[in-house]
């Protein structure tokens, strides 16, 4: 018999850590099913004509806090003009 068979502290912790890398990849599945699931949901907005890159950045812009957002907006209104850009 080898000496992991009788140590059932090694058992426990073994079965432990099976339980901890059995969970990751079940999140690492549902990770995967979701961003099948937003690629499906871009893939259908693009058919219907609308632009992908700009509602993608329309959706990174909502997770960002308003204020921070209106001053990056802000400078970079300054350096467009600075630039004779606007």
């Amino acid at each position: 018999m080898s000496d992991n068979a009788t140590n059932p502290t090694e058992n426990v912790a073994g079965e432990e850590l099976r339980q901890f890398i059995e969970r990751y990849e079940r999140l690492e599945a549902e990770k995967k099913d979701i961003a099948d699931g937003q690629k499906e949901i871009m893939a259908e907005a693009k058919g219907r004509g609308y632009d992908v890159k700009v509602l993608r950045k329309i959706v990174a812009m909502r997770k960002r806090d308003k204020d921070d957002l209106a001053e990056e907006e802000a400078v970079l209104e300054m350096y467009m003009a600075a630039l004779g850009m606007s």
